[in-house]
């Protein structure tokens, strides 16, 4: 293969960070058997994000969890998510719990009512 070729056979994948109301996205040109980390690194995301770095970062493509070394498929989009405000099992956890108080006080209203 040529080297010309060889470099239009190159990886074309897109790096995104995303909040509720913003999304920061930045497109990487990277040779073939690149990882998710090299590509993170290509991207200048922890240039203009210095927090992240150093940090355990929870990432996907196209919603699929990844690790950082895996590798990469031209077309990829590696997602790069936030942390969790809540733990879902525990706000399902308070949710039941919630509920379940209304129907014992609902049940109570409803005796005390009947009660002549």
């Amino acid at each position: 293969m040529s080297v010309s070729a060889w470099v239009q056979a190159g990886l074309h994948v897109e790096v995104i960070r995303a909040w509720p109301d913003r999304i920061w996205r930045q497109n990487v040109k990277l040779n073939p058997g690149a990882t998710v980390q090299q590509a993170l690194q290509a991207s200048g995301v922890f240039q203009v994000f210095p927090e992240l770095a150093g940090q355990a970062l929870a990432l996907g493509i196209f919603g699929r969890p990844v690790q950082a070394d895996e590798t990469l498929s031209d077309g990829d989009r590696i997602e790069l998510y936030r942390p969790l405000r809540f733990d879902p099992k525990e706000s399902r956890r308070r949710r039941a719990a919630h509920r379940l108080a209304q129907r014992q006080a609902a049940t109570v209203r409803n005796v005390k009512r009947a009660r002549p």
